[in-house]
Parts: C-alpha cells; structure tokens; sequence
C-alpha cells in the first residue's frame, strides 16, 4: 500500500514566509540607516532590557512576522478548508452540497467554479437518471407492443384457420345428424370430410401452440435449444423428426436468436401445411459459413406463389436478411419441401453482440 505523504501545513508556511521577508527587510533597513559598518558595529555594544540592541532588532521582526503569517495563514487556510469539505462532498457523490461564499478572490472564484460544476453534474445524474427512467418505461412499452401484436397474430391465425374449421366441422356433424338414418353413405363421406378437417384443427393449433414458446434461447447456446425444441416436438406429435446439430462456437447472440426463430418458424409452416410425416433438420458450419437445412416429405407448393402471400415465409426470409445471410426455398406439389439457409460469420465479431 502506498504510504501517503506527510501534509505540509499551509498556515505553518505562511508563518516562516512572514518571517523570513520580516528578517530580510530588517537587514536591508539596517544596512540603509547605517552608513558604515562601525555605526552598525556599535549596536552590538549598546544593551537594551538587558539584551544586545542588535538581537532586538532582529528578534521584533521575527515576532511580527510569525504573527501575521499564523494570522494570515490561519484566515487562508479555513478558506481552503472550506473548498477541501466541498471537494470532499463531490468525491463522496453529495452534488447537492454547494460551498459558502468565502470572498471575490480567487479562492471565492474557485468556490463558485466548483458550485457550478456540481451543479452540471447533478443535472447530468438527474438526466442519467430520467433517461434511465424512460428507457425502462419504453422497454416495458415496447415489451408490451410486441406482446399485444403477438397476441393479434394469434387471434388473427385462431379466426382465419381454427375458428372457421371449427365452425364448419359443427355444421358437417349437425348434417351428419340428420343424413345419417336416411343417407348412410352421404354421412360415411361427411363423416370422413370431418374427421379430415379436424385433422387439419389440430395440426393448425399445434403450429400456433409452437408460437408460443420461448422466442428466444433464453441462456442457452443454439445446439441446446435446438434438441430442446426437436426433442419436445418428437414426443408430443406423430412426426419423425431426424437432426445433426454442430456445436458452432463463436456465433453472435442475435444470429443464434433468429436462426433459432427461423427454424420455429418452418417447423410451424411444416405442421400447418405440409401433411408431413417427416422432418429432417441439419445445422453445421463450413468456410466461415453457417448453413441451415430442413426439408419435409409433404405436399409441397408452388414457391413462386406462396414467397409473396406467405406470412411464415415473409418473416423467415426478413430475419435471414437481418444477419446478412441467404435463404433458398425448394418445393414442388407432392414432392416436399427444403429451405436453406446460409449466413456468413465475419471473423473479430464479438460473440456476446
């Protein structure tokens, strides 16, 4: 630890100052009053209270000055006090403490200086502050947005899809009711068209269940959330779900995040649309380069056609532009379905972006 130096008092130095500029006007005056060295020499001889005239003369000053300098000395240094308990304040974070008015020199110019400084500083701390304030306040209004959107897509996805299945699912089994003394073969077929688009419910609200997990890996590397997300989807639907997942290092948070959301994102169009019995999923990295496979055995589609109606698509092809990265979609009617995705890894990212 370093040892802190010794403080030199600034009253004490003020003293031996007086009292050296006493002592040197002395001898300046004597040397002026007295001619010649012999009439100086004669102070010597003469006493005076007992003592050498001459050691009077020389001791008078000393006094004076130690005086006034401890006198002088002692007003400037409670000034200076005065600015070292200011200080003191600031140091401690205090920047509502504001130093006394101590004179219109240069030691009060100080004190006012400092008083506006701190001044500055506690309106800087209370902008800190507020901006502090707003940005958690829009960060929980942002949060909310996103929600309230989210829960509109929902909403939306449920009346479009789910909503009109349902009803028309009620009407076919309210006439299947009715047929089905008199026309048994008719309520067979509608029997059938139900059981079809009940099917297609329930694939429609597995999709949007998908949606509502986790949009984000939440901690987690992208290989865990991954196998977290394909293990989960194996057990609770009839698929067969196949995936190779390198563990890829050095990979940015945001590309984990929206190569994790573009994979929710075809699975969920695969469940919605495709009639898929099986998913294949493939994520490695080569020539500083990620790549992302998933291809389906489903019904496949038109991509020319769908790339531009298709909201899945739409938002899987913005988060693939978001990282710099290129999508490819590959589909034919009945011959299934294989999206690739290719995103560069520039080398000095920082990977906790």
């Amino acid at each position: 630890m370093k040892r802190r130096k010794r403080l030199l008092s600034i009253q004490w130095q003020f003293v031996r100052v007086a009292i050296g500029l006493c002592f040197v006007m002395t001898i300046i005056l004597l040397l002026l009053l007295f001619n010649h060295p012999k009439e100086l020499f004669l102070l010597f001889k003469q006493v005076k209270w007992g003592l050498p005239t001459i050691l009077l003369l020389l001791f008078t000053p000393i006094v004076v000055g130690a005086i006034f300098g401890y006198i002088y000395g002692n007003y400037v240094k409670k000034r200076l006090e005065v600015i070292t308990e200011g200080t003191l304040a600031y140091e401690r974070g205090n920047f509502t403490y504001r130093v006394p008015h101590i004179g219109e020199d240069e030691i009060g110019q100080m004190s006012m200086h400092l008083n506006e400084m701190a001044k500055r500083v506690e309106d800087q701390v209370a902008s800190l502050q507020r901006l502090s304030t707003e940005k958690a306040e829009w960060n929980e209004t942002l949060k909310q947005a996103a929600i309230t959107k989210e829960r509109q897509r929902l909403a939306r996805e449920l009346h479009d899809a789910v909503s009109q299945q349902l009803f028309a699912i009620s009407m076919m089994t309210s006439a299947a009711g009715k047929t089905v003394a008199h026309q048994p073969d008719k309520a067979k077929s509608q029997v059938a068209a139900i059981e079809q688009m009940a099917n297609e419910a329930q694939s429609e609200m597995r999709a949007l269940l998908l949606h509502l997990r986790p949009t984000h890996l939440e901690g987690k590397k992208l290989k865990e959330g991954i196998d977290n997300l394909l293990d989960e989807l194996k057990t609770k639907y009839h698929l067969s779900i196949s995936w190779q997942v390198e563990e890829i290092t050095g990979l940015s948070k945001g590309i984990e995040d929206h190569l994790f959301r573009i994979i929710q994102e075809a699975i969920s169009n695969t469940l919605r649309h495709a009639k898929a019995s099986a998913i294949e999923l493939i994520l490695y990295m080569v020539n500083e380069q990620v790549r992302l496979k998933i291809t389906d055995n489903g019904i496949g589609f038109n991509v020319n056609e769908q790339k531009t109606s298709s909201y899945g698509l739409r938002t899987m092809v913005e988060r693939v532009n978001e990282i710099g990265g290129m999508i490819e979609i590959f589909s034919r009617p009945q011959k299934g379905t294989e999206i690739e995705v290719k995103v560069p890894v520039v080398k000095g990212r920082d990977s906790d972006d």
